[in-house]
């Protein structure tokens, strides 16, 4: 699946002064040093995960033989107090996956095409420096295959530690989420490379009410989250807090550049509290909803068991494409209509998709045949991409090790009608 930058914002690696002491976060992670021998495989790698650097863990796997979960270091850094169980987290662009399954559960019913024009649901809206949404269509807004220009950067202009306290409370409408984008070319031309934007999610929430007349939250909550009783995820709107019982989050900046006496230079290595939402870009259809790890193995676990598409549908989900390697991400990775398919070491591979934000990280991962599903939520984020690059790598060996371990894994099987070789 497409792994997050170390900040979590697409593009760039946001430069970032930290508001929390260094002293205090340094002197916390200091009960964060390589654990105790454990016999459980899953703690052991839990542990792992926070001795990368991530502040606090949580991991939820469900499966045909029972729940298990682990948890490793703090859910608060002030009090050292332990990650909750149960705990509510963001989702982050894990909500791309709900999106999609709404927009595909309409192509069933025969409301619109995955064909179809963007601009034939959004006339005019697609529109300015060259991009024309007359030559993209829904599928490959789903896909990342449109070549739209990202608007995560442009609702970002502070990126710093500061900026964010100062920002975090803004609000844009969908619209003026796009019209950012449309002040930027395109990418490439429409279906001739993917690349993750996050505009395409924003538009495809716009389908979504251009289509029912209702808002792409309320046709999730509807076609999803009742169907399914998920009744501990939902879309928070404009309330940027997290309910209770959360971990907090925390994002490590970079030192800011500042002149020679300046009290305002934070030391490498020192946490802002960011359990706040960044209403900029956690608002919105491309990556807003809050959930738990029950709750999001229950939706992967319905969503790959054939619950909540027909089989035609969730067979265009699984058609897949490319993803280019970057560092810390599993070579071979693949992405259908947002779901991302990602190789193990034991054969085959698993489906999920990432979601990430200003210190926190979802990482969702489910057999093919939704049997087995495990969720890892980490509750800080680095700035600087080698260490990010190391925390993925823990995270993905432990959900490797977990999917490979708990249950035999089939063989690739050939290229055919679904599987995650074919491209569309």
């Amino acid at each position: 699946m497409p792994t997050p930058t170390p900040l979590t914002v697409r593009p760039g690696a946001l430069r970032t002064r930290a508001a929390v002491t260094a002293l205090l976060a340094l002197a916390l992670l200091g009960t964060l040093s390589p654990a105790h021998a454990t016999a459980d495989p899953l703690q052991r790698d839990a542990d792992a995960v926070r001795d990368s650097g991530v502040t606090g863990v949580f991991v939820r796997v469900d499966s045909p033989r029972g729940v298990r979960t682990a948890r490793s270091g703090v859910g608060d850094l002030r009090t050292g107090a332990p990650v909750p169980p149960g705990e509510y987290i963001r989702i982050g662009s894990t909500t791309k996956t709900y999106v999609a399954t709404v927009l595909l559960q309409l192509v069933g019913e025969g409301r619109l095409s995955l064909e179809d024009s963007v601009d034939r649901w959004l006339p005019g809206v697609v529109r300015g420096s060259g991009n024309d949404g007359r030559r993209v269509s829904v599928r490959q807004l789903l896909q990342h295959t449109s070549g739209l220009p990202d608007y995560i950067a442009d609702v970002v202009p502070d990126m710093s530690a500061a900026g964010y306290l100062k920002h975090r409370s803004t609000t844009y409408s969908s619209r003026q989420r796009v019209a950012f984008a449309m002040t930027h070319p395109p990418v490439f031309a429409p279906g001739t490379r993917w690349e993750y934007s996050n505009t395409n999610y924003i538009l495809a929430g716009m389908v979504i009410e251009a289509v029912t007349g209702r808002s792409w939250d309320r046709e999730v909550e509807a076609r999803i989250l009742r169907p399914l009783r998920l009744t501990r995820t939902y879309a928070p709107g404009d309330d940027p807090r997290l309910p209770r019982p959360h971990a907090r989050n925390y994002q490590q900046f970079e030192a800011a550049e500042t002149g020679s006496g300046s009290s305002s230079a934070s030391a490498p290595g020192s946490f802002t509290d960011t359990t706040l939402a960044y209403l900029p870009f956690d608002g919105d259809a491309d990556g807003s909803l809050i959930s738990t790890a029950a709750d999001t193995d229950r939706f992967f676990s319905a969503l790959l068991g054939g619950r909540l598409l027909a089989p035609a549908q969730l067979a265009e989900m699984r058609r897949t494409v490319a993803v280019p390697d970057t560092p810390g991400e599993a070579p071979g990775s693949r992405y259908g209509l947002g779901l991302a398919w990602t190789p193990l070491s034991c054969g085959d591979g698993y489906w999920g998709h990432s979601g990430s934000g200003f210190g926190f990280l979802a990482w969702p991962a489910t057999t093919g045949d939704g049997r087995l599903a495990v969720t890892v939520a980490a509750h800080s984020r680095p700035a600087d991409e080698k260490t990010a690059t190391r925390q993925i790598d823990a995270i993905t060996a432990l959900v490797d090790h977990t999917l490979c371990g708990a249950e035999p894994q089939p063989r690739p099987r050939p290229r055919g009608s679904d599987g995650p070789g074919d491209r569309t």
